[in-house]
């Protein structure tokens, strides 16, 4: 993306959103009881407005963080919503649901930050093309979201018609906040292991494998061990080679 124009950008930026699948849940989680156009604009358009704002400053100004981190506090608004859906707040709390076009546009803003961390891994050249380039991401961004919602109000208009949508409703809810769940634990496992790199530096290739061992030695593998799980292992030809 070094040569990359601003078409290449808003590809870009329409196959991350399509492609992730956290927004995704998220925004099924927003549309799965809207029914009228005017609502589904109405939250939609808070939600945009959430993550264009941090997307757009956030990678222009530079500001970052851990992403696996935002990506964390993105399956909590998932996990958030599908409770909200089985109106947990009033079953649970007796209390009603905070706001939710105000809590649509506060989760947008992590949302857009989140977008901004992954966009800032790439190396954008900082010339005067910086905010086009910015600009045409986020402008991805939005076809791709179209072209989700349009998928989504197709297959929730489908469940509506049918006469398990109460029951289904139930479930799939309850399964929205377990993929949230299981989306934290990930993101709080990357997050581990890129804040304390020094003491775990796994390679992706060994990662599965230096986690096996150091269960099997009961956590207490030392460094040097855990540097030779990591270690690449050199293939027939590199060792005849050598």
């Amino acid at each position: 993306m070094i040569e990359g124009g601003d078409l290449q950008y808003l590809i870009l930026g329409a196959e991350h959103m399509i492609t992730g699948y956290d927004h995704l849940l998220f925004l099924f989680g927003v549309m799965f009881f809207l029914t009228s156009f005017s609502s589904i604009l109405r939250f939609v358009t808070a939600f945009t407005i959430g993550h264009t704002i941090t997307l757009i400053s956030a990678t222009y100004l530079g500001i970052t963080t851990n992403y696996y981190f935002v990506d964390a506090i993105i399956a909590l608004t998932v996990i958030y919503k599908g409770f909200e859906n089985l109106n947990g707040f009033p079953k649970l709390f007796g209390t009603k649901s905070p706001n939710l076009v105000m809590m649509v546009l506060i989760f947008g803003l992590i949302h857009g930050f989140g977008l901004s961390t992954r966009l800032q891994q790439l190396p954008i050249r900082e010339d005067s093309g910086l905010l086009m380039h910015i600009l045409s991401f986020n402008v991805g961004v939005e076809f791709g979201q179209i072209a989700a919602l349009a998928v989504m109000w197709v297959v929730l208009g489908f469940l509506r018609r049918t006469k398990f949508f109460n029951l289904a409703s139930v479930y799939i809810n309850v399964a929205l906040m377990f993929a949230g769940f299981v989306l934290f634990i990930m993101q709080m496992h990357g997050v581990f292991h890129t804040t304390m790199a020094e003491d775990y530096p796994i390679s992706r290739d060994d990662h599965i494998h230096a986690h096996l061992e150091m269960e099997a030695s009961g956590g207490r593998q030392t460094r040097d061990q855990t540097s030779a799980v990591s270690a690449p292992v050199p293939s027939a030809e590199t060792a005849q080679s050598a």
